[in-house]
C-alpha cells in the first residue's frame, strides 16, 4: 500500500487541523474530513478510504461509535479505525470496545502514538507486515546526523540543524529550524548518543545545541535560541555558563 488514504471524523476544526498536519507531514493522504455522522457515512462511501480516525463524540453525542457500528455491519465495507476521545467515561469505553477498534487514544493526542496506531492498524487489518519499518529502525544515529522515522521512510536530520530537544514522558521532540520530529526515546538515552561538547542539558526536560544559543538570562532562568525559541535554564544546570568566555 504505497499511498494510504485516511478519513478523519472530527467536529472540532482545531483538532482536525492538527490531525491533517500530522498525517500530511508523514506522507499519508487525507481522504476527507467529516464533522457529523451523516457526513461521515456519505464520505466513507464516496472517497477512497484505507483507515478511519474517529472522534467518539460529535456535537456532544457518541455518534463516532455509531459510525463504527454501522460500517462493521457490512463486512465488505469494513475498514480499520482508531478512536480519539477526551472522554474518560467507562461506559463509553466499553461500548466503543465492542466495535473492535485498533486503538483507543485519549486527547490531546501524541503525534507518535497516532502514527504508531495507524501503522499497527494497517498492518494487522491488511496483513501486510512489511508495509512499515520495524520499531528497531525508528531512529538511526551517526556522528553527524540522525535518520528519523517519518511515515514510511527514514529522514536524514543533520545534528548541526537541531536547535533543541524537549522530552515529554517517554518521547523526545526534536526541534530544527524547518520542522519538528517526535521519537520514542528517553532523554537519558539520547544524551548518551549525542556529543556532549555540542549538546548540553539545561533543564530536566531540555537539551540545547550550544551553537544555537543567542542569549542566556540567568536571572530569569532562560536561554534564548535561534528562530525565536526559548528553553528553561534550571539552577542545577547553570554550569553551562562556564562553557563560554565572558567579557565584563
Amino acid at each position: 500500500m504505497d499511498n494510504i488514504h485516511i478519513l478523519i471524523i472530527e467536529d472540532t476544526p482545531e483538532e482536525s487541523d492538527k490531525l491533517v498536519k500530522t498525517l500530511t507531514d508523514n506522507q499519508y493522504t487525507v481522504s476527507g474530513i467529516a464533522r457529523s455522522f451523516k457526513e461521515a457515512l456519505t464520505l466513507f462511501y464516496q472517497v477512497k478510504v484505507d483507515l478511519v480516525i474517529i472522534d467518539i463524540f460529535l456535537d456532544g453525542v457518541p455518534d463516532g461509535i455509531t459510525f463504527a457500528e454501522t460500517i462493521n455491519t457490512v463486512p465488505e465495507a469494513s475498514k480499520p479505525f482508531v478512536f480519539l476521545t477526551s472522554s474518560t467515561d467507562r461506559t463509553i469505553f466499553e461500548r466503543a470496545k465492542l466495535t473492535k477498534p485498533f486503538s483507543f487514544l485519549l486527547k490531546p493526542f501524541n503525534e507518535l502514538e497516532v502514527l504508531y496506531a495507524i501503522e499497527m492498524a494497517i498492518e494487522k487489518f491488511y496483513e501486510q507486515t512489511d508495509v512499515f519499518f520495524t520499531d528497531e529502525e525508528d531512529t538511526v544515529i551517526s556522528d553527524n546526523y540522525l535518520f528519523i522515522k517519518k511515515g514510511k521512510s527514514l529522514k536524514k536530520v543533520l545534528l548541526a540543524d537541531i536547535i533543541y530537544i524537549e522530552v515529554e514522558e517517554k518521547y523526545c521532540n526534536i526541534i530544527t529550524s524547518k520542522e519538528k520530529f517526535v521519537i520514542l526515546i528517553s532523554l537519558k538515552k539520547i544524551l548518551q548518543l549525542l556529543d556532549n561538547n555540542v549538546f548540553c542539558r539545561t533543564h530536566r526536560n531540555f537539551i540545547v545545541n550550544i551553537e544555537k544559543i543567542t542569549e542566556i538570562v540567568p536571572s530569569d532562568n532562560l536561554i534564548l535560541l535561534q528562530e525565536n525559541h526559548k528553553v528553561t535554564l534550571s539552577e542545577r544546570y547553570k554550569e553551562i555558563i562556564k562553557r563560554f568566555r565572558t567579557l565584563k
